[in-house]
This record gives structure tokens, C-alpha cells and sequence, in this order.
């Protein structure tokens, strides 16, 4: 499984920490380092079954400075993928992308019942 996260997260730090405890092996990659590419998001999006917006990091800086709650909605998928693949920091973390999963953001009972499943 791949664990997508920005290190200083607390959140990512908690999810961290939940995997190490579970015993779930996973390999580590720094969104801000290296941060998604449009293909990657288009098939993680589609893998998740949520709507493309749950993707975007709504509490992030950059979020709020791109006034992206306003320009959103008249965006088309491609062009909002476009723009997640340009910064890490506007995706949504952690992600955990397994075979037949992705997992947005850390919510440990949703964790729970797919990760293990997924090892």
C-alpha cells in the first residue's frame, strides 16, 4: 500500500502511527516532495467513489488563498485535476491507496474495516 502524507500533518502522524500499530506495510511518499501526478489523481479519484471535491484540501492555505470554494463549482473535473496535480499541499491527507482502495483523509474506523482487508 502506498501511504500518501506531508510528514508534519498531526493527522498523517496519527495515521502513521495507526499503520505501524496494525502492523499494515506501507511505503512512505511526501505529497509535498512528490506530489501526485493528474493520471494518478484521476485514478485515485475513480478508485475512491467519492466526489472529486473530497480530494481537495479545504483547510489548507491554498486553498482558501486560490478562493477555491467560490471557483470550484464552474470548474470541469479536468481542469480541477489539473490543478491539484500542481500543488500537494491543496490534496486532501492522507491518502491510502491499496490494490482496490483509496482511503481520503483518516478516519479510523473507515481505516480499520478496509486496510486490513486490503493487506
Amino acid at each position: 500500500m502506498k501511504f500518501i502524507c506531508y510528514p508534519k500533518c498531526s493527522t498523517c502522524k496519527k495515521a502513521q502511527q495507526w499503520l505501524e500499530d496494525n502492523k499494515i506495510p506501507y511505503e512512505l511518499r511526501d505529497i509535498k516532495e512528490d506530489r501526485p501526478t493528474k493520471s494518478e489523481l484521476k485514478q485515485w479519484h475513480e478508485m475512491s467513489g467519492q466526489p472529486l471535491k473530497k480530494l481537495f484540501n479545504t483547510s489548507g492555505l491554498q486553498y482558501k488563498a486560490l478562493q477555491l470554494k467560490d471557483r470550484l463549482p464552474s470548474m470541469s473535473e479536468d481542469e480541477q485535476l489539473e490543478l491539484l496535480s500542481t500543488d500537494g499541499m491543496l490534496v486532501k491527507r492522507p491518502l491510502l491507496v491499496g490494490e482496490d482502495f483509496v482511503l481520503i483523509g483518516f478516519k479510523e474506523s473507515q481505516w480499520e474495516e478496509t486496510a486490513k482487508r486490503g493487506r
